[in-house]
């Protein structure tokens, strides 16, 4: 009998995952067949090629012109119910809302209508009407509330308390959006709320104290309420346009905006707004605000989507620069160095805060891409059982590469 052939000897099977899984971070993970120990120098080589080429990308497309665009238009508006308000005695923030929202509905809310399948108007309220109801209110009273704050306090107190908002943002993102910050992060939304610090302070040495200021205490309240809405509706924005669509959340927040600002319109401003001395010149600037207001909320999405709610909130800290700017020409303000300092603060702190990537956590069972949904889904074992972890994933902008994403 011929000897049997020695067979091929078996590889002893790898280890088992420890019982907690943990996915790498992207930004860290080497690209498929870098190797092993030998070729460490070179991967992290790769890695920081990899991250300067992000950096670089994420300043080209994202933040700087796009965000100045939206301090822009903010600064329209604020000059424009400035005009209305002391020059015109058109005290109407709920009139200026809804001709916005009447804007919204007619560009993008027919658009809503004309769709067929899931994405038309009457297959979208049959699911979701109740959620945009609630939306449409709330963003109808944060811009009500502020507008009307004018009426009781300063300027200054409301510049200082509408930073608000950015806290709002902070933990509405973490805890529903599940949006994780950096070290750098906190450091330069501080840098920017001290930048806005320094302009409250300027306003102050020159005495710029625009404002009723009759009932410090209600007005401030109305700023703090209104920070608040704003901060809702912000973060309910990014989760829409990130999970649906910009067109759909403009064009239910046109329905309801103008359903809503219309019915309040009628009780509580309407003898405010037969007081109105009509002209061309009143009728120009209710054009104007309406321009910028339409403007603001069809690229708002745009910019979220590229960023975030919170990049979004703290650029807009330069509008009051850009309206004290423009109000050194048109209302004779006085000048101080302090302003200067304050716009250059607040840039420094936007550039620290966009410098790096925020982070998504997520329990591994039930991971996807939240900024590309149909993208490829990560296969998890299912033999053994898995404990609750955090995930993270960048939230930076997209290079050419797919980033390689290994779960442990």
């Amino acid at each position: 009998i011929p000897p049997e052939p020695p067979q091929q000897q078996l590889q002893p099977p790898p280890p088992p995952a420890p019982p907690n899984h943990v996915v790498t971070t992207i930004e860290n993970l080497p690209a498929e067949g870098s190797g092993g120990g030998g070729s460490l120098s070179a991967s992290s080589r790769a890695g920081v090629r990899q991250r300067i080429r992000k950096v670089l990308n994420r300043s080209k497309n994202d933040p700087p012109p796009k965000l100045c665009i939206l301090s822009l238009l903010l600064c329209g508006i604020g000059l424009t119910s400035k005009y209305l308000a002391e020059d015109f005695h058109a005290n109407t923030p709920v009139f200026q809302s809804f001709l916005n929202y009447i804007l919204l509905f007619l560009v993008y809310t027919t658009t809503l209508a004309v769709r067929q399948g899931e994405e038309n108007l009457l297959a979208i309220l049959r699911r979701r009407w109740w959620k945009y109801m609630i939306l449409g209110l709330i963003d109808l009273e944060a811009n009500y509330l502020v507008v009307k704050a004018y009426q009781y306090t300063t300027l200054t107190s409301i510049q200082l308390l509408d930073c608000f908002v950015i806290p709002v943002v902070i933990l509405l993102s973490w805890f529903f959006l599940l949006i994780r910050y950096k070290a750098v992060h906190f450091i330069g939304i501080v840098v920017c709320i001290l930048g806005m610090g320094c302009m409250v302070g300027a306003d102050v040495l020159v005495g710029r104290h625009q404002g009723a200021g009759e009932n410090k205490l209600v007005g401030d309240l109305l700023v703090l309420g209104g920070a608040t809405l704003y901060g809702i509706s912000n973060v309910w924005e990014e989760y829409i346009i990130r999970t649906l669509s910009r067109v759909e959340f403009l064009g239910m927040i046109g329905l309801f905006g103008a359903f809503f600002s219309g019915i309040q319109l009628a009780i509580m401003e309407h003898k405010e707004l037969l007081k109105v001395p009509w002209d061309w010149q009143i009728g120009l600037l209710y054009v104007g605000f309406s321009a910028c207001m339409f403007g603001l909320y069809s690229f708002m999405p745009v910019v979220i989507k590229k960023t975030s709610a919170t990049s979004v909130n703290l650029s807009l800290l330069t509008a009051d620069l850009y309206s004290l700017f423009c109000g050194l020409f048109l209302f004779h303000y006085k000048f101080s160095g302090l302003y200067l300092l304050s716009f250059f603060t607040i840039l420094i702190g936007l550039v620290l805060y966009s410098s790096t990537s925020t982070y998504i956590a997520q329990d591994p069972r039930v991971y996807k891409q939240f900024r590309n949904p149909s993208g490829p889904a990560v296969d998890l074992p299912t033999t053994a059982q898995v404990e609750p972890s955090v995930t993270y994933t960048s939230l930076g902008q997209e290079t050419e590469e797919e980033p390689h994403v290994r779960v442990a």
